[in-house]
């Protein structure tokens, strides 16, 4: 298991992608939906509709989070997007890459902190898995939840904050 780091041209390619999808789809490239894949595409993983909202206007951008919402709805219909569900009330979400390159989450019952990884065996499992069941996989998600090491050690993070860390 390999924790992630993306790389800018991967970011720039999904912003690419997402800009032409849009606009193959009949809808325009406006100022706000573009900030707001823009900054999907920057910080990436599992990011609510209120902290897009809150990076935004932490860099000036004054959008609402109704607009960062109706973005988030359209990029999906789009298959734009991955939707999480991290047990938190409120769904996540994260670019879906045109490559099909994607990773998986650890996500702390105790503190809420999410972290990516990558595991090449569990990639060749979910394959051996769909040729036993005849089954064509498209896609899969996978999010094991449970404890993080600060937790278990007594050094748990801030329970209302969501972290992203590469361990």
């Amino acid at each position: 298991m390999t924790a992630i780091d993306r790389a800018p041209a991967v970011r720039a390619d999904w912003s690419d992608h997402a800009e032409a999808a849009l606009r193959d789809a009949g809808h325009r490239s406006s100022g706000p939906r573009m900030a707001i894949v823009d900054t999907l595409a920057r910080y990436g993983c599992l990011l609510t509709a209120r902290e897009i909202a809150d990076r935004l206007r932490s860099e000036g951008r004054d959008i609402g989070v109704a607009t960062v919402y109706r973005a988030l709805e359209l990029l999906d219909g789009l298959g734009l997007l991955h939707r999480v569900d991290t047990r938190e009330g409120v769904s996540r979400f994260e670019p879906a890459h045109p490559s099909g390159e994607h990773h998986h989450h650890l996500i702390c019952n105790r503190c809420g902190r999410v972290s990516a990884f990558e595991d090449p065996g569990l990639e060749r499992s979910v394959q051996r898995m769909a040729r036993r069941l005849t089954f064509r996989v498209e896609g899969h998600d996978v999010a094991l939840r449970g404890t993080c090491a600060s937790c278990l050690a007594g050094r748990g993070h801030a329970a209302a904050g969501h972290a992203l860390a590469p361990d």
